[in-house]
């Protein structure tokens, strides 16, 4: 069994990641559909995309499927920004971040009472 910080440490990378791009996700939609001078559904589109592959990823029994659709939206996104000459190094932390916790999978059920317990 790992040690309980480090379990803890990856829950907490986990959920932050799948937090993060929740909240991401939604700021760029709002920002895709809000302005009438700048709409653009496709950045919409693939912004509810990663918003709904980001509340899966955070679910422990979609964990992976989640990752799936975060690192599909994530790649095109980054090669978008690059193509606009846009060097986006946090797109590369998240799919860092989100290829590491898919590759470890989720906690099993002593691990989460491991990392949850206090003591």
């Amino acid at each position: 069994m790992p040690p309980r910080s480090l379990l803890r440490g990856f829950i907490a990378l986990w959920l932050l990641t799948g937090v993060a791009l929740i909240a991401g996700s939604v700021a760029t939609v709002r920002v895709a559909i809000g302005s009438n001078d700048h709409a653009n559904p496709h950045v919409a589109l693939l912004a509810v995309v990663e918003a709904i592959a980001a509340l899966l990823f955070v679910i422990p029994q979609s964990m992976r499927l989640g990752a799936a659709g975060l690192l599909a939206t994530i790649g095109i996104a980054f090669v978008v920004h690059a193509a606009l000459g846009q060097f986006r190094a946090d797109l590369l932390v998240y799919g860092a971040a989100v290829t590491f916790v898919a590759i470890h999978g989720s906690l099993t059920r002593a691990q989460w009472r491991t990392a949850l317990t206090v003591s």
